[in-house]
């Protein structure tokens, strides 16, 4: 059987004409099968397999506590989900600071276990030698700057990040430090808007905005935000598409209503007997 028949039809290089001709990069979180399989067959270009799912669910108040363990599974379920779009996977914290041979065995259990097409890390220079290791090994990386959340307790707080000079300039250099080492795309969260705009300028690789304006040559969001699943959290950059806090609301009222009422089930929606019972 031939191989191509299991490529999805976004690539990492696709991504890269993609820029090339600016087109817009359109990129969704999904962390189950039945949400991701909606979110592909819509055409989203990127799903994200993000270590939001510590959120959104399992209700975490950070990323941190979630496993590689636990983000395998996700991956996992999403990829059988996915026939088009390129399935990034979030390397989750601990799992790649500090060492780089723990970094290059747990991109390698993502790659193997799940049959994503790339993974994602946080931070810039710091994790250089990291990403180096792993992109030895043809793994690709999506880097990630700016407000990085699994560093959320160095900085305190989840306001716009880089937007004094040195930061700015650190971030910059890290951006450069990244295409050069060979990563296909750049997140950059929570940052402003010019700067996020002069970076995607300066680089040939794609950047992903979450945060950072309409500068950047794609754009990615939380599904369960944008979609007003999860209204608590309400950022400035955040456009809601759905309430379907509301809609799920009122349908489990309702059927909680019909069941209790003896609305549900009718005559029609129970099966018949043959016999005389």
């Amino acid at each position: 059987m031939s191989v191509e028949s299991t490529v999805r039809a976004v690539t990492t290089l696709r991504l890269t004409e993609m820029k090339q001709r600016g087109e817009k990069i359109a990129m969704l979180t999904s962390y189950d099968y039945s949400m991701a399989k909606i979110v592909d067959a819509a055409g989203i270009d990127v799903i994200l397999v993000g270590d939001s799912a510590a959120n959104v669910m399992a209700g975490y108040e950070t990323t941190l506590p979630i496993t590689l363990d636990e983000m395998i599974y996700h991956a996992r379920s999403v990829v059988r989900a996915t026939k088009r779009a390129l399935v990034v996977v979030d390397l989750p914290f601990g799992t790649y600071q500090g060492n780089s041979k723990v970094a290059l065995d747990s991109a390698v259990r993502i790659m193997k276990e799940t049959e994503a097409d790339a993974i994602k890390m946080e931070g810039g220079e710091e994790i250089l030698e990291s990403v180096q290791r792993i992109l030895t090994a043809g793994i690709p990386i999506m880097g990630h700057l700016g407000l990085t959340p699994q560093s959320i307790h160095k900085f305190g707080t989840y306001n716009v990040r880089a937007k004094e000079e040195a930061e700015a300039a650190k971030l910059v250099r890290d951006a450069h430090l990244l295409e050069e080492a060979g990563c296909f795309a750049c997140v950059l969260e929570k940052i402003p808007a010019a700067l996020a705009t002069r970076v995607s300028q300066e680089l040939r690789i794609p950047t992903i905005g979450i945060g950072a304006g309409a500068g950047c040559d794609g754009q990615v969001l939380v599904i369960h935000d944008m979609l007003g699943i999860n209204k608590v959290f309400s950022p400035r950059f955040l456009r809601r598409y759905a309430d379907l806090d509301t809609v799920i609301t009122g349908a489990v009222s309702q059927y909680i209503d019909d069941v209790k009422s003896l609305d549900f089930p009718n005559e029609k929606e129970q099966y018949l007997s043959l016999i005389h019972i």
